[in-house]
């Protein structure tokens, strides 16, 4: 009904909007993120073991962390362009006003929620994803199986951690409202205030909203995203043994 809604009312191509800052966040947060999570699951297995079940909660933590201090910006910028049809013109003097009024550090706010919502998916995620490639298959892995623990593990992290990204969007969403209609902003913007708030208003169900959309995009995210990750990691490993052989 919402995609019906959307596509009668703005069009189409309304689907899509974000798209670009979407694409350029997604290349290097990826890159970010998956770089970081190697390298610090590496480095720990290597102090503690092979077999250390704390490895990928800890790894995945710390390489999100990094990951949405970065990106940031482009996800507060993304979330604008969602919200509201605009123009790259008028989101440009949206973003330099913002900077010249409350400073850089501005637009990173909705970091805090982001990093609520982003944290414990990352290490739910990691965690869930290495136990079910094991159980699924004692051997080396296949694509499909790596498919599969993909969308189980980010559905699962995605479910919990959605109560977060609503509180994150609708936080992004009133600080650009506030600033275009020229409202002084409420004292109380916090996370907590705003989750609050949203009980108050729509019950403990007003936390799960968009749940279904929210699995439809992360489910087949997580599965694609790890399945070629682990693919690609795969055959230029091969490539660079045998290059090692010759």
């Amino acid at each position: 009904d919402a995609f019906l809604k959307i596509i009668r009312n703005e069009g189409i191509k309304s689907l899509w909007s974000g798209l670009p800052p979407t694409l350029v966040m997604a290349v290097p947060a990826t890159v970010i993120y998956f770089t970081c999570y190697d390298q610090l699951t590496a480095l720990l297995r290597s102090k503690l073991g092979e077999n250390e079940s704390r490895i990928p909660i800890v790894a995945g933590i710390m390489a999100r962390l990094g990951a949405v201090t970065v990106i940031s910006p482009l996800e507060l910028i993304r979330t604008k362009m969602q919200s509201k049809k605009f123009s790259y013109e008028e989101l440009l003097q949206f973003v330099s006003k913002k900077v010249s009024e409350d400073g850089w550090i501005s637009l990173w706010r909705g970091w805090a929620p982001t990093i609520l919502r982003d944290v414990p998916f990352s290490a739910m995620y990691w965690y869930n994803y290495e136990v079910l490639k094991k159980w699924l298959c004692a051997k080396e892995p296949t694509f499909m199986i790596n498919f599969t623990s993909g969308a189980l593990s980010g559905s699962f992290a995605a479910v919990v951690t959605l109560p977060f990204d609503v509180v994150k969007t609708q936080k992004q969403t009133q600080l650009w409202i506030y600033e275009s209609q020229k409202i002084s902003m409420p004292l109380q913007m916090s996370t907590w205030s705003i989750m609050k708030n949203i009980v108050a208003q729509n019950g403990f169900s007003g936390l799960f909203t968009g749940l279904i959309p929210r699995l439809i995009k992360i489910a087949p995210a997580c599965a694609v995203m790890i399945s070629t990750y682990e693919f690609g990691k795969s055959f230029f490993q091969k490539q660079n043994a045998q290059r090692q052989q010759y």
